[in-house]
């Protein structure tokens, strides 16, 4: 278990600056989750902390120790790759072993700490296997029992369930969260996938061309986002614009001129002080609206009932606003008739879950 501490990291590839300024500190036995889109820099951060990579400016740290120029070896860390970097002419015992060999690990201390890992990731007894004779989720454990065995102090994943379908992946995420919690392991994990992220991580950080456009937990950032960059990333999001009215009783809460009329909004972040008059975005989840008749209370607007996903467990609607802006509705355990296309509705939100946002 370590801090993991990354000072102003940049770095460029060729032309591209991969990497802009990056800071962040990782608390000892956290899991800790890298999310944006393809080229962000997730991976790119990550084989920084694993020594693959030297930043052209900045410094990392683990605890307080400076390990900038170590190289991957000195590191104590386990990684495991996307595409898993199994070799495919050894057997499972092999292929776990061999960090051990590298370090040139007594031979029977290595069978010792094969067959432990093996056991931690439930696959006792199948040492002697083949690789090609594992399924998918056999061969990701593998590669989890290959980076535990030679117990290091932190755990690196580069996208490790990507290449799992959909039941394996929600198996593999309650597994890969067990063993980092039992072994008090900090550990970095990039992906793309938020739904991961979001039911995995301690704390995250979403990145965009190289920076770090917020960090926190799940939670804050998915209720308290500072931009519709992230609010969309961490889940779905409907963008409204709207100009500033002023606040109201509630200091949280503004009065907010959009297309629809006066809304009521919640800012996100509590040090910012919109302006009166200032231009803003507001943001709602689809979930957060509700089908309502209008009263003098009201903080919604109409809208033009456009498609109908029905999914079972719930209903997607798409609404056309009268500007021309598409939203999704989303209800959970429709009840009833679905509602018909072509039907204009009113829609309301609580003005806690219309969000007003800094960027």
């Amino acid at each position: 278990m370590r801090a993991i501490d990354l000072q102003h990291l940049s770095k460029r590839l060729g032309q591209r600056e991969v990497l802009n300024d990056v800071s962040l500190t990782i608390a000892p036995g956290e899991l800790f989750f890298l999310i944006g889109p393809s080229g962000c820099g997730k991976t790119t951060l990550l084989r920084h902390i694993a020594g693959f990579l030297v930043p052209d400016r900045g410094h990392i740290f683990f605890d307080q120790e400076e390990v900038t120029m170590w190289p991957p070896h000195r590191r104590e860390t386990g990684m495991m790759f996307q595409n898993y970097a199994l070799w495919p002419h050894l057997n499972v015992d092999a292929n776990v072993a061999f960090g051990l060999e590298e370090r040139r690990v007594p031979a029977a201390e290595i069978r010792l700490r094969v067959e432990e890992a093996l056991e931690q990731v439930q696959l006792g007894g199948l040492g002697q296997r083949r690789i090609s004779e594992l399924s998918g989720g056999q061969q990701q454990r593998v590669a989890l029992a290959r980076a535990l065995v030679i117990r290091p102090r932190s755990l690196l994943l580069d996208e490790p369930l990507s290449n799992l379908d959909a039941r394996l992946r929600l198996e593999m995420r309650l597994e890969i969260r067990r063993i980092t919690k039992a072994f008090g392991l900090t550990a970095v994990y990039v992906t793309h996938d938020r739904e991961e992220a979001l039911s995995m991580a301690d704390r995250m950080a979403v990145m965009k061309e190289g920076r770090l456009l917020q960090v926190g937990s799940p939670k804050d950032l998915y209720q308290h986002p500072k931009s519709l960059e992230v609010a969309a990333f961490i889940g779905e999001a409907n963008g409204l614009l709207g100009q500033v009215l002023g606040k109201t009783e509630d200091p949280s809460i503004y009065a907010v001129e959009t297309p629809y009329g006066r809304l009521l909004a919640r800012k996100t972040q509590e040090r910012w002080q919109p302006r009166d008059g200032q231009e803003v975005h507001l943001m709602l989840r689809p979930e957060a609206i509700r089908a309502a008749i209008r009263s003098p209370e009201s903080n919604g607007f109409y809208g033009t009932l456009v498609e109908t996903l029905y999914l079972g467990a719930s209903v997607q609607y798409r609404v056309l606003l009268k500007d021309g802006v598409m939203i999704q509705w989303l209800v959970q355990h429709p009840r009833g008739d679905l509602i018909r296309e072509g039907e204009s509705l009113w829609l309301e939100v609580d003005a806690r879950d219309l969000l007003m946002l800094e960027e």
